[in-house]
């Protein structure tokens, strides 16, 4: 009954972090998309933006020891191939996410250095490691 506890907590950490790194993205979007020529939605974006950054990261913190939970549980001592790639992209994401907090600080200041089509190409990387680590979950890949 506890796995199962953990295992529910894990996903659903994992579901509001996923949230937060597919809309804090399309913020940047709609952002850069102003070019300093509506303050005033500008400002009620960052300030969208701040807060789900606030939302999101304590749903990261939490995904990853709960995740962290489940595998001492049920995989220490075995460490299946599927789990360090599954890992490495976790730990990417988690890059992602800090990125993105540097990147919504440089729009509060108004100090974006990045172009609309950056920002849009930046907005998919999420779902590719999704796609990824879904794949590995599932099929769990180098396992005889």
């Amino acid at each position: 009954m506890l796995h199962k506890t953990i295992e529910f907590l894990h996903l659903f950490f994992v579901i509001n972090w996923f949230a937060g790194l597919l809309y804090l993205p399309r913020i940047f979007v709609n952002c850069a998309m102003l070019e300093d020529k509506d303050v005033a939605t500008h400002e009620r974006l960052c300030m969208m933006g701040k807060r789900l950054y606030l939302f999101m990261t304590p749903a990261a913190v939490l995904a990853i020891v709960f995740g962290v939970l489940l595998w001492i549980g049920i995989w220490w001592g075995v460490q299946p191939a599927w789990l360090h790639a599954k890992v490495t992209l976790v730990a990417g994401l988690v890059v992602y996410h800090v990125y993105c907090g540097f990147l919504l600080r440089d729009f509060i200041a108004h100090r974006n250095r990045r172009s609309l089509a950056w920002y849009k190409v930046f907005s998919g990387v999420p779902v590719l490691v999704l796609i990824g680590v879904l794949l590995l979950v599932v099929v769990k890949p180098w396992i005889k």
